[in-house]
């Protein structure tokens, strides 16, 4: 699975990309392997040529997030359809969902007085899509089939997001996973260095390659008179179709490590760190 996030806010730092956090962790959950994130900004060719070569990866999945809205920088629909050389269309479907949404915000007399030309925008959607109903908000998601990659773009607003991830992507992604999950555990050690602490993972990995150790640095609350001290945090994971097995694997590597940071001089959370 890919994910592919597009605003200007995001390349600027204005905005923290918590879409992509939030969505690799939930697909990750899921059983699913995100392989790539790419960020682009609001136009046109750079959605077209980073969705042309995610394409060309033939993902399962790629999810895009931002630019489904009524104003002028949402680009997103139109950089598909030059993506999928499509032409772009009003559908009829989506429209009806945005128009149900405008008549719950402002009554009956909408249908024929607020829906504008920039409201109409976010029912253009590229030829041979599927309009995803937003529970959260006015925009569709979109669901698209493009030779066995299934393309689905989300709003970026959060919650609306989540909330059509949750209603139509979830199911999907948790069949193509099948009886696949993701399973993790964590260790924190003190008192050695990630230059000692490197060759302690190889010894561990090589033992158990089933299982993935990545090492994060982070800092540990001290007593106030003493500020905080740095830790290293050992995160084990693996990917497996038995809960059993992986769970197995998981605590022998854990017991391994454990065993080598103690023979190297340092702690683990087992102890006082």
């Amino acid at each position: 699975m890919e994910i592919l996030c597009i605003g200007n806010e995001l390349l600027i730092g204005k905005t923290l990309n918590t879409n992509a956090h939030w969505l690799a962790k939930r697909a990750t959950s899921l059983g699913i392997n995100v392989k790539r994130i790419t960020i682009v900004g609001d136009y046109v060719e750079e959605i077209v040529a980073a969705v042309k070569e995610a394409l060309q990866r033939r993902p399962q999945f790629i999810i895009t997030t931002g630019g489904l809205g009524p104003t002028f920088d949402d680009k997103t629909l139109e950089g598909l359809a030059k993506a999928l050389d499509q032409k772009l269309a009003v559908n009829k479907k989506a429209l009806e969902m945005i128009i149900k949404k405008y008549e719950a915000y402002f009554g009956r007399k909408m249908r024929k007085r607020e829906l504008t030309p920039a409201r109409a925008k976010m029912a253009t959607l590229p030829k041979g899509a599927k309009p995803l109903f937003n529970p959260a908000g006015t925009a569709p998601g979109v669901l698209i089939n493009v030779k066995g990659t299934r393309l689905a773009a989300l709003p970026g607003v959060p919650p609306e997001m989540e909330a059509i991830f949750e209603e139509y992507l979830a199911p999907m992604l948790k069949k193509a996973a099948g009886k696949t999950a993701f399973f993790e555990r964590s260790i924190h050690v003190n008192g050695i260095v990630e230059s000692v602490l490197a060759p302690l993972i190889d010894k561990a990995m090589r033992d158990n390659p089933h299982v993935y150790v990545k090492s994060h640095v982070y800092t540990k609350a001290k007593p106030e008179s003493e500020g905080k001290r740095p830790g290293i945090e050992l995160h084990l994971s693996t990917t497996a179709t038995n809960a059993e097995i992986a769970e197995k694997q998981l605590e022998k590597t854990e017991h391994r490590l454990i065993s080598l940071v103690r023979e190297s001089g340092g702690k683990t959370d087992a102890e006082k760190l």
